[in-house]
């Protein structure tokens, strides 16, 4: 079998213009996908720049702190400074804590879809205890934005 005739010549289909064109059109399709994966809002838009709080059934309260970048910092109950990862799965908020370490274990729950400062859902932390969450306006400078959060 002579393989010379699967070769392609420059000019036909899957030639050498062809295939320096490959590589732009992948690009292009690539970045297209992640242009409308930005321009869709998401779930968590709203967190960015204020406070989600998670009261608890004593009174107590954690503050979470949402960052467009998939990291997120926050005050644990005590007053304690915690940090970590976020991501979205499946309509569902997920976060790991990395600060302090903790078991490697992510920690998911529901966001309202039209969520704005004044929301409140009910939920469970990561032990199955009851909490509500609530979005409150603006977050303290130190954790990046120019508003102080509520106490």
């Amino acid at each position: 079998m002579n393989l010379a005739m699967f070769a392609f010549r420059p000019g036909q289909v899957g030639g050498a213009r062809v295939r320096k064109l490959v590589p732009i059109a992948l690009g292009f399709a690539a970045l297209s996908a992640a242009y409308a994966q930005a321009a869709e809002p998401s779930a968590v838009d709203a967190a960015f720049g204020n406070t989600v709080l998670a009261t608890y059934p004593d009174g107590r309260s954690q503050k979470i702190w949402l960052h467009p970048d998939g990291s997120w910092d926050g005050l644990s109950r005590r007053g304690d400074p915690l940090a970590g990862r976020w991501q979205l799965r499946g309509g569902k908020v997920c976060m790991r804590q990395s600060q302090p370490p903790t078991l490697p274990i992510s920690f998911c729950t529901a966001v309202p879809q039209h969520g704005e400062p004044g929301v409140q859902w009910a939920s469970r932390d990561a032990a199955g205890r009851p909490i509500q969450l609530s979005l409150q306006k603006g977050m303290p400078a130190r954790f990046g934005g120019p508003v102080t959060a509520p106490r």
